[in-house]
């Protein structure tokens, strides 16, 4: 398993993630999308989630594939950017095409921003126009850290942010993650500056530190938030042609990387969520190995991802936390 070369979600061909925020907000929106629609699952593990549009991704739902998913800050408001995707995809002729309508088909799920120290007194809900926005600007490159649904994000000790990263296995597949981390829990261990997902980290990528010779490993951390205050929601993605079924599959491993990276991870308190992506492109070999080594690249690369997030994270004025960036670099 090693890095692809740009080492995020993008190096599954044919995916692209457009992202948008606004600086006195607080808060912005990540967007996956493809050249074509694609096949999507999805699986949540926390307590307190918000999503949309999740229950067409079950394996014997009619859609059988997505034009967008969406992930963004706001809470209940930020499922709105769905809205703003779903208009752009529109006017770009995208959608399920039901008789001579096309339907935009853009699940979506938010984190809990609204109390980061941003400007949350609008006249009209953002979230809309930066879900548009985000969709326009979509591109095989872009931003980790303090950007898209990152943009506001907050740990239990440290900044959040916006993660990414990437593998190509031996069966000729490609994995990806992009993911917002907003969770309860800490990405670092202890008071320091290494990862928890430090095990899984490839050629450096946010830090090469290694853990701790002693960590806290039977600590029993207090939640720093309250309840529906945390979140972090993830996307994994292949190039190999999984059904909705194998990808449900994928995305349920998947979230074994958020608990290698996040401690505590999946609590009463975080609505922890992971969407499965497909493009189809590479055939399945062996069903059996196939989908074994998916689903432990995906735990594998949504634990860098995250780390990536959070070790990219700068700061902002008025941030009620600091950015690793800024307290270790």
């Amino acid at each position: 398993m090693r890095p692809g070369p740009l080492n995020l979600i993008t190096d599954v061909a044919g995916l692209k993630v457009g992202q948008a925020h606004d600086h006195a907000l607080k808060s912005g929106v990540s967007v996956l999308t493809a050249d074509a629609p694609f096949a999507a699952a999805v699986h949540v593990m926390g307590g307190a989630p918000g999503s949309r549009e999740t229950e067409l991704l079950a394996p014997d739902k009619l859609v059988p594939a997505v034009d967008a998913l969406v992930l963004s800050g706001g809470s209940a408001f930020g499922l709105a950017a769905c809205d703003g995707v779903m208009e752009a995809a529109r006017a770009a002729g995208r959608g399920f095409a039901i008789g001579p309508a096309r339907v935009p088909i853009v699940p979506g799920a938010i984190l809990f921003d609204l109390i980061n120290g941003g400007d949350k007194d609008w006249d009209a809900n953002p979230y809309p126009a930066l879900g548009a926005q985000a969709w326009r600007a979509a591109d095989t490159r872009f931003d980790l850290g303090t950007a898209g649904a990152g943009y506001g994000a907050m740990t239990g000790n440290l900044r959040g942010g916006l993660g990414s990263a990437s593998a190509v296995l031996e069966n000729g597949a490609t994995v990806g993650a992009l993911v917002a981390v907003n969770a309860l829990g800490s990405a670092t261990v202890g008071d320091g500056r290494q990862f928890w997902a430090a095990p899984w980290e490839l050629d450096g990528e946010f830090g090469g530190m290694g853990l701790p010779r002693d960590f806290p490993a039977a600590h029993e951390p207090p939640p720093a938030k309250r309840m529906g205050e945390a979140t972090t929601i993830a996307i994994v993605a292949t190039d190999m042609a999984l059904d909705k079924a194998g990808l449900t599959r994928m995305a349920t491993v998947a979230h074994d990387g958020m608990a290698r990276a996040l401690v505590p991870s999946h609590t009463p308190l975080d609505g922890d969520l992971v969407f499965a992506a497909s493009t189809g492109r590479v055939p399945v070999g062996d069903p059996l190995a196939d989908a074994y080594a998916l689903s432990h690249a995906a735990a594998c690369v949504l634990a860098r991802a995250i780390a990536r997030g959070v070790h990219a994270a700068t700061a902002l004025p008025g941030d009620l936390q600091p950015a690793w960036q800024t307290r270790f670099a």
